[in-house]
């Protein structure tokens, strides 16, 4: 794989105000060797697109325990498609996500959805094995 450092946005939309979970996973992926950018709470979907963009990283890793998932996470991926950027990160959802939403959420694009309580390893051997195809793309 590239030598440059795995680069992650973890980032929480809407009003979702849970962020134990998405603060504990960036300090595993920091402890992987990962570049982690935490964007905190109550992001809009346009302010989660653009920081990616911007900060150029490999993986948007988006954090769901209240439900949202359905109406941000195929708003990010529009938004994506729309920069025309949809080869170029890999696109994570973690929380609580039913098993069928799941399914649509990965059939829309989403490149795995870790439901709560997935190991750490689990989520980072997904992120190594991954980000080498994005970045073929560029």
């Amino acid at each position: 794989m590239n030598k440059k450092s795995i680069r992650v946005l973890l980032t929480k939309v809407g009003l979702d105000g849970h962020e134990t979970g998405i603060r504990v996973v960036a300090m595993a992926l920091r402890s992987a060797g990962m570049e982690v950018i935490y964007t905190g709470l109550y992001q809009t979907p346009q302010a989660v697109v653009n920081t990616a963009i911007q900060e150029d990283v490999d993986v948007i890793g988006i954090s769901s325990l209240s439900g949202g998932h359905m109406t941000y996470v195929p708003k990010i991926i529009q938004l994506i498609k729309s920069e025309g950027r949809e080869n170029d990160f890999l696109l994570l959802l973690g929380g609580v996500t039913p098993r069928d939403e799941a399914e649509e959420l990965k059939q829309m694009g989403v490149s795995e959805v870790f439901r709560a309580g997935t190991h750490f390893d689990t989520i980072i051997k997904h992120i190594q094995e991954n980000v080498p195809k994005i970045r073929s793309h560029y």
